[in-house]
């Protein structure tokens, strides 16, 4: 409830506990064993922040906080604690709701190029090891350089298997480039894609802008992420807080301290954001947190024990709510300690025992005073909300999304000539001018086998030409050698003839005489 243009959480025994508007952006924490009452608390501030007309950002990761968007129903129990908090002018009712959804099913698509995201929160959504978001930034760094647009995932998909294969033209400028880098970060991609995320990147990207604003009666809008599927995957829902802070702070300009914050930002189970960060991202993170005040925003963490959240961050967290932990263990133990530690002692009581003792639905808060010092630390019983607490219906949640006036604006996406057309032209351009000097050298070639070839034939027809010269010169000598040896053999023979004759004539004139005698 707002009271007094204060944000009024809860009461004490004697004494309204409230957060003041002007130290809203002094950032919160909310924690608390599971079950405790720390989505009561939430929906009481972001109630309460609307009511004073500042907007507000959660994560429904459980759907329980959509029901905000109607008026709350009355039972037993919500009475009696009414009347224990002697609250006169309670009342249920409704709040103006925007409803968001990254997969585009539950609310209005939230959309941002992977130039947005940046090679840092792109790494962390990839699960990258130091090597490899090296490689990544590289990969980004040759986008940037040659003005190539990286607007979604077939974007980046396509611009890796081109730093893949022309590695070596930019290993000398950049740095060692693997192709077993280049494969598994193609691989993680495919992972990121196959949990949705390849909704998450394209256009029209996200005007932040759209979560600040009021209704005609000057409320502010209670924007209301629906995580049930994105808390699936704990790393893509971490991410895109992580992503949807540093956007924040990179676009909203400084303005100081103002009367009361320009939005409000919840970020449940917030242990998410933190889990294995490196030292230096967690450096960045908490300057993000020490600076973003000054742009008008408030930061309220929530998760199930102080020790989730790291020592740098939870110094900058000046408003405070502490559900009931348990503690059965030595190490659980230690956390309700650190916890009690975290607050200004009250001397009516031992804060670790308070905290041990509390039931559903009560507290120990701190909040700032207007000096912007803790005030010491009361027992509180937590308002209820005024809206309802539950999931909604499909029809009802379609209706709102349909009415609202940011219907249309990010439903369809579009498409720009990003790296992926440029990658792809260029590709192209280097194929057919590849595939047109093959077809040049094969040209070549086969002129210079003609060529050749031609050449072969032209030596093989003189050769032939000699071969037959030769071969009629052959024949032509033993045409003459048989000639001649034709003459000499009819020589021969009439020599012989005439041989014989006379030695026959000779033999016939002996017989002759010796007859005529």
């Amino acid at each position: 409830m707002l009271k007094d243009n204060k944000v009024l959480i809860g009461k004490s025994e004697d004494k309204e506990l409230s957060i003041l508007l002007d130290k809203a952006n002094r950032h919160g924490l909310i924690t608390g064993a599971s079950g405790s009452g720390k989505t009561i608390t939430l929906k009481v501030m972001a109630e309460s922040f609307s009511d004073a007309g500042v907007p507000v950002f959660l994560a429904d990761v459980k759907g329980d906080i959509a029901g905000t968007a109607l008026p709350g129903e009355t039972n037993e129990s919500l009475e009696k604690r009414i009347e224990k908090l002697k609250i006169n002018d309670f009342e249920y009712k409704s709040f103006p709701v925007r409803f968001w959804d990254i997969f585009g099913v539950s609310g209005h698509p939230i959309r941002t190029t992977l130039d947005s995201v940046g090679p840092d929160i792109l790494s962390m959504m990839l699960g990258l090891s130091e090597a490899q978001e090296g490689v990544l930034a590289i990969v980004y760094k040759i986008a940037e350089e040659n003005g190539w647009h990286l607007d979604d995932t077939k974007d980046l998909r396509l611009l890796l298997q081109y730093v893949g294969d022309n590695k070596n033209d930019f290993i000398t400028k950049y740095g060692n480039i693997t192709t077993q880098s280049i494969g598994v970060i193609q691989r993680c991609l495919l992972t990121l894609e196959n949990q949705g995320a390849d909704k998450f990147f394209g256009q029209p990207e996200l005007d932040i802008n759209d979560f600040i604003g009021v209704d005609n009666n000057g409320k502010g809008f209670i924007n209301i992420l629906d995580a049930v599927e994105l808390f699936k995957s704990p790393d893509l829902y971490a991410s895109f807080l992580l992503w949807l802070l540093t956007n924040l702070f990179n676009k909203m300009p400084e303005v100081g301290d103002l009367e009361k914050p320009r939005i409000v930002f919840f970020f449940d189970e917030a242990h998410l954001l933190f889990n294995g960060m490196p030292s230096y991202r967690l450096k960045q993170i908490t300057q993000v947190v020490k600076l973003i005040r000054s742009r008008g925003i408030g930061l309220y963490f929530i998760s199930q024990s102080p020790t989730d959240i790291p020592d740098e961050v939870i110094a900058q967290l000046g408003n405070r709510v502490q559900h009931t932990l348990r503690a059965y263990t030595p190490s659980e133990q230690r956390t309700v300690k650190v916890a009690a530690d975290a607050f200004r002692a009250n001397p009516k009581f031992n804060t670790a025992d308070a905290i041990l003792a509390l039931g559903t639905g009560e507290a120990l808060v701190s909040f700032q005073n207007e000096n912007g010092e803790p005030e010491i630390v009361e027992k509180a019983t937590i308002l209820p909300p005024q809206s309802k607490m539950g999931v909604i219906d499909d029809i009802t949640r379609n209706k709102m999304i349909n009415q609202s006036p940011l219907c249309g604006k990010y439903e369809e996406t579009l498409e720009r000539d990003s790296a992926y057309e440029e990658l792809d032209k260029m590709i192209k351009e280097k194929l057919e001018a590849e595939e047109e000097e093959r077809k040049a050298q094969e040209e070549a070639k086969a002129a210079e086998k003609a060529a050749k070839e031609a050449e072969k034939a032209a030596k093989e027809a003189e050769r032939a030409q000699k071969a037959a010269e030769k071969e009629a010169e052959k024949k032509k000598r033993e045409a003459e050698k048989a000639k001649k040896n034709s003459l000499e053999y009819k020589l021969g023979k009439k020599v012989a003839n005439k041989a014989a004759d006379k030695l026959i004539n000779k033999g016939l004139n002996t017989i002759m005489k010796k007859f005529f005698k």
